[in-house]
């Protein structure tokens, strides 16, 4: 198993425990937040298919993304105390799923062909319509439209990835950089309160 497939699962695990987090906070049972953890996990990464005409879609050509899905699903609601001692979880395996996707979505934007600036896009995409769809179905305002630095670090990434690959890094330690940079621009941003400039 490569590091692009295993960070590729791990993704999907962390970002099925988000959805199903977000849900199981809300009363609500096994199957609701068993469908928002797999829509979250899938969400991103779907869309980025059907836009890149990439078929199958990836969790319909591997078992193995199901499986993490439900691995995901079901941590969420067999540990519950375990995960809620952990500082802000939610937030927790969400920053870690957007760094994962982001840089897996530039992998796969790339190995179809597009050109980089569409690839940066596509990697954002993935990274962060999975939670947008998740906050729409729990009703939250979603999380891109909120104040929080959020797509701007996954485009951040997804820029330094292409960067690094530019001047050809090595692929392994060019994907674990830019990944630490969306997960470092994340928490430091949630650290410190910080934002982007409001318009208007």
């Amino acid at each position: 198993m490569d590091l692009q497939y295993a960070l590729e699962l791990t993704g999907t695990f962390v970002f099925a425990i988000s959805g199903a987090l977000a849900i199981r906070e809300k009363e609500h049972d096994l199957f609701g937040a068993g469908f928002t953890g797999f829509i979250t996990a899938i969400g991103g990464g779907t869309l980025r298919d059907i836009l890149l005409d990439s078929h199958p879609l990836v969790w319909i050509g591997d078992i193995y993304f199901l499986y993490s899905i439900l691995a995901g699903i079901l941590t969420a609601f067999l540990f519950p105390s375990i995960l809620s001692r952990l500082r802000k979880t939610f937030f927790l395996f969400d920053t870690l799923g957007i760094g994962f996707f982001t840089v897996l979505g530039v992998e796969k934007a790339l190995s179809l062909g597009v050109r980089p600036e569409i690839a940066a896009i596509m990697g954002m995409f993935t990274a962060v319509m999975g939670g947008v769809i998740r906050d729409t179905l729990t009703n939250e305002i979603p999380i891109l439209f909120r104040k929080e630095i959020y797509a701007s670090a996954c485009l951040a990434g997804a820029i330094l990835y292409l960067v690094l690959d530019y001047y050809s890094l090595e692929r392994d330690y060019n994907m674990l950089i830019s990944m630490s940079l969306i997960i470092s621009i994340r928490m430091i941003a949630m650290k410190y309160k910080l934002s982007l400039p409001r318009l208007g």
